[in-house]
């Protein structure tokens, strides 16, 4: 259990870091479009494909996720992401190791709504 908890800290911290660094300015915005995506699919409730669905409804958890967070940390530039570790780091040990905070729950809770709504006014 003490490995599992030791990966989902470093997951965290991670994801951190990311949010960090896509808020530098040298982050091109490419790279910061992949991040918000990758951590809106990581913290919203909502999943774009339900899980119940047989194997697609775990493609977003087991394979968009990862294959976000690789592209994101490719495109970033090298010093950015290493500044940005560590102050994820520093913030992890200080107790506040959420860079995902109201704002961006309140952003993939308002991007879930428009969304709704745009296919309802398609639809409809």
């Amino acid at each position: 259990m003490t490995n599992l908890r030791d990966r989902a800290r470093e997951l965290r911290r991670e994801v951190t870091a990311l949010a960090i660094a896509s808020r530098d300015p040298r982050t091109p915005w490419y790279a910061k479009a992949v991040v918000l995506v990758t951590v809106g699919l990581a913290v919203s409730p909502i999943d774009p494909i339900p899980d119940f669905v047989p194997v697609l409804g775990y493609a977003d958890d087991l394979l968009f996720v990862p294959a976000g967070a690789y592209l994101a940390r490719r495109w970033i530039p090298d010093d950015a992401l290493t500044e940005a570790r560590a102050e994820a780091e520093t913030r992890q040990e200080q107790g506040d190791g959420g860079a995902i905070g109201w704002l961006a729950a309140l952003l993939v809770v308002a991007g879930w709504l428009l969304a709704g709504y745009a296919l309802w006014r398609f639809f409809a």
